[in-house]
């Protein structure tokens, strides 16, 4: 009986056992590739090495197969949309935040389910807005539409996985922003190739691009480069992949309009016609107080070109909202950096930090990523330190800033000079340190994580400064004396550091280019 007991238990151990197995032979390989495409010899600034021009701007794409973009599982892009102009809609497979450098405008971003609870004005408003040309909505219904965002310069955009996005540049100067697609988010089910995929506009040609990628030489074959971004970013839209009469069906319209749907090749950026105009979420809440844009109380249509009516207190609608009360239709998706009162980090000589996360913007906690803004003063110093939670993108929007970079062997693989409009990847764990030009520095950071922590290794708040003098005075053969300035000389700075007067540091790093 024993044995017909016994006999079972094997065959379920056996059966474990060859499943855990298998397991521990494919998770080896696994890991291996993934630290293979960590293993790298040298970390340099980057420049965007696609250039698109559309009908009402440019698209800028980093070469995604680089080094340190395959190390951070992101793919960089900057699009420059000209007055006037529309980025038509989009979606992409993987989250990505999306920061304003320049400029102001207003994004649509549609969540699916969600009821579009935007309204326009009645119908004898709608007419008078509408019957200025053939294009317009003749019904009288009125518009219906998901929320529509205001953004600015400074603001940081969080953007889901699959939700349709489009932006509307209604300024009087160019808006520029720069967007990170988090690749290597658990959220993206696909492969790593970098793909978009436009509803609108596009292009059927996309040779243009695809001599510009085999141009740049062997470098991109080394490493397997198929021309993803540029096949990608030139293709027509999805709705050339259905047949025309069945798309007609579905929408209930003419086959003409289909067709041209799918025959549109002015780009992802469009020039518009006619001044266009909807209720953002901000003009709402003015509404509702019963202020118009124009001046005229109750109005729903408003003219977002006026900048000059907005009141002030639009910009603190951040702070009117509830993040934790909020749905998933009406979850707040961006945070302005440029706030000196709401730094996070500040030094009146070294300069100041302000960070996004998870804390405040909630919904960067689903997407599993942060940003970081900082200014440093001309000759400070951000600390030596390491990343316990994430990759980091960094994108110098003003001045220049001399970064090192070393890894764990100690060997010394990024010792540059970023320039303005230029980026650079700090992996996971790798150590970095930056010293700030005469100029000083602007940047952001893109990071793969929700919830980040790094480890300083000097400074008030640092690892030094955690130990026990007779731990570094033995680690480091040297005396105790020593130690305790290796340990609280830098008190009580953290973060950033002023710059040193007599410091050696000011003729080793010249304020001009390095090589």
């Amino acid at each position: 009986m024993a044995t017909k007991l016994l006999i079972p238990f094997l065959l379920c151990f056996l059966a474990a056992s060859a499943s855990a197995l298998s397991q521990q032979q494919s998770r080896p390989l696994e890991y291996q590739l993934q630290a293979q495409q960590c293993n790298m010899d040298r970390i340099s600034s980057s420049q965007p090495t696609i250039r698109m021009q559309h009908e009402g701007g440019v698209t800028e794409v980093w070469d995604s197969q680089e080094d340190q973009f395959i190390c951070a599982g992101i793919a960089p892009f900057r699009d420059v949309i000209e007055p006037q102009s529309l980025s038509v809609p989009k979606f992409f497979p993987a989250p990505r935040l999306v920061y304003i450098e320049q400029g102001r405008g207003v994004l649509g971003i549609n969540f699916p389910g969600c009821p579009p609870t935007f309204h326009s004005g009645g119908q004898q408003q709608q007419q008078q807005q509408y019957q200025r040309g053939p294009r317009r909505m003749m019904s009288g219904r009125g518009d219906e539409h998901q929320k529509i965002h205001r953004i600015q310069q400074g603001d940081i955009v969080a953007i889901p996985h699959g939700a349709a996005t489009w932006s509307y540049n209604d300024g009087n100067q160019d808006l520029i922003y720069v967007t990170i697609v988090d690749l290597n988010n658990d959220l993206n089910q696909l492969d790593q190739n970098f793909r978009g995929f436009l509803l609108g506009g596009g292009r059927s040609d996309a040779r243009q691009s695809q001599r510009e990628l085999r141009g740049r030489g062997s470098q991109g074959s080394r490493r397997g480069w198929r021309g993803t971004e540029g096949q990608q970013w030139m293709s027509p839209n999805i709705f050339q992949g259905f047949d025309e009469e069945l798309i007609a069906e579905a929408f209930n319209v003419q086959t003409e309009t289909v067709r041209r749907m799918q025959n549109d090749n002015r780009g992802m950026i469009v020039r518009c016609q006619e001044e266009m105009r909807f209720v953002t979420e901000e003009e709402e809440q003015m509404q509702q107080m019963g202020w118009g844009r124009q001046g005229q109380r109750g109005s729903h249509y408003v003219n977002e070109n006026d900048e000059k009516s907005l009141p002030a207190a639009a910009d603190e609608e951040e702070q009117q909202e509830n993040g934790i009360e909020e749905g998933f239709c009406n979850m707040k998706i961006k945070h302005n950096l440029e706030r000196p009162v709401q730094a996070d980090f500040f030094t009146r000589e070294a300069g100041r930090i302000n960070i996004a996360n998870r804390d405040k913007l909630p919904i960067l906690g689903f997407l599993d990523m942060s940003a970081e803004r900082g200014s440093i003063m001309p000759r400070a110093m951000y600390t030596p330190h390491w990343s316990m939670t994430d990759h980091r993108a960094v994108y110098v929007l003003r001045g220049d800033l001399q970064v090192q970079i070393s890894d764990d062997k100690g060997n010394q693989i990024m010792n540059n000079r970023v320039q303005e409009g230029e980026m650079f990847v700090i992996p996971q764990f790798f150590a970095t340190m930056g010293m700030a030009g005469n100029q000083g520095c602007e940047y952001v950071t893109f990071k793969t994580s929700g919830r980040t922590m790094k480890h300083q290794m000097a400074g008030y708040s640092s690892v030094m400064r955690a130990m026990p003098i007779d731990v570094l005075s033995n680690a480091f053969q040297m005396s105790p004396r020593e130690a305790e300035q290796l340990k609280c000389n830098r008190d009580p700075e953290s973060m950033l550091f002023s710059p040193i007067r007599g410091s050696s540091s000011s003729s080793r790093y010249p304020t001009t280019p390095v090589a």
